[in-house]
């Protein structure tokens, strides 16, 4: 659909590693070689990036982790994520990252800090592309990595920071463990925007919302097996990152066709279309886009509209929204 390789859009759930392209992993790979059984030939990569099930999949996720060892593997994925959401006109992104795990191999928490700030102010310059970041915990290493990802944010303070998070496996990670953290957090003045309700039951949605003061969910389809929790995310506004293609390829859902979306979108819950880790997934965010407007019936103007609401989702200055929203508007008009 050639509307929406050329529509402004907003990404608002995507992750830092799992946004590493075949290139940029080849390049790491590389540049690491003979300490990591990463493939640097091209088709040997494709395949080692074609998933057998979920399991398979974090095997692979944590082995492009171990590829980024130095403050500048961590700058060059993130240049070439910008680079990557520019070219399908992206204009704003929050870009989860998860500190702990480059901390946890010997990166000081400055250096980190550092080389994201540095990317995102060269990408900003070079592509136009506004990049924020959500610092999330990794969930299943528990209240020590919450701390650390807690200390980064508040002590560090980097410019481009704007949320809180939590992500990693929801099964038998309970979120209200993770309270006090959210709660300072956004006391600073972050944004809180903890994964739930993606490979569990409604529940962690509402533990998210009582307990870590949820503004928006990351995934969040499992509201739909729930009629009351629709009803109070449609009431007080509290918007899911919905992520089509990763919610089959997780198996979080079983097939695109019998996915949640129109359930939410018919109770009056607001709804963004997002990619999540998408070379990880064989996706892009106009491919979601795609995926949304079939799901949704959606013509052209309709597809805009999920665009729109994505700025309007977002933690972007009011500014930049006025700016994203017209630029919107324009794209649609001439349609």
């Amino acid at each position: 659909m050639s509307f929406v390789s050329g529509l402004p859009k907003a990404e608002l759930h995507v992750h830092h590693v799992g946004s590493a392209t075949l290139r940029t992993v080849a390049e790491l790979a590389e540049r690491h070689a003979g300490t990591t059984s990463v493939p640097t030939d091209p088709e040997a990569l494709a395949e080692f990036f074609t998933f057998t099930d979920f399991a398979h999949f974090i095997e692979v996720y944590l082995s492009v982790v171990d590829l980024l060892r130095t403050p500048e593997d961590l700058w060059t994925l993130t240049y070439d994520v910008a680079r990557d959401l520019a070219g399908q006109n992206v204009r704003y992104v929050e870009l989860t990252c998860t500190p702990y795990t480059s901390i946890a191999v010997g990166i000081s928490a400055e250096a980190y800090c550092e080389a994201l700030e540095d990317a995102r102010r060269r990408a900003e310059a070079d592509f136009g592309l506004t990049m924020r970041w959500c610092f999330d915990i990794p969930g299943e290493s528990g209240i020590p990595s919450a701390d650390v990802t807690l200390d980064t944010a508040l002590r560090l303070q980097p410019d481009g920071l704007v949320s809180f998070g939590l992500g990693g496996p929801e099964i038998g990670v309970p979120r209200q463990q993770f309270a006090p953290h959210f709660q300072q957090a956004i006391a600073a003045g972050l944004h809180s925007v903890p994964h739930a309700g993606e490979s569990t039951g409604p529940e962690s949605i509402w533990d998210s919302v009582n307990h870590l003061g949820a503004e928006r969910i990351g995934h969040g389809i499992a509201a739909a097996q729930d009629p009351a929790l629709m009803a109070h995310l449609a009431e007080h506004g509290i918007t899911l990152e919905v992520c089509p293609t990763s919610n089959v390829r997780t198996r979080s859902v079983p097939s695109l066709a019998e996915h949640p979306l129109p359930t939410l979108v018919a109770a009056g819950v607001p709804v963004t279309i997002n990619s999540d880790d998408p070379p990880m997934f064989s996706t892009t965010l106009n491919q979601e886009y795609e995926v949304a407007a079939e799901l949704l019936g959606l013509d052209d103007q309709g597809v805009a509209d999920l665009a729109r609401a994505s700025v309007r989702a977002s933690f972007a200055d009011d500014a930049t929204k006025a700016a994203i929203l017209t630029e919107i508007d324009a794209y649609a008009a001439d349609a």
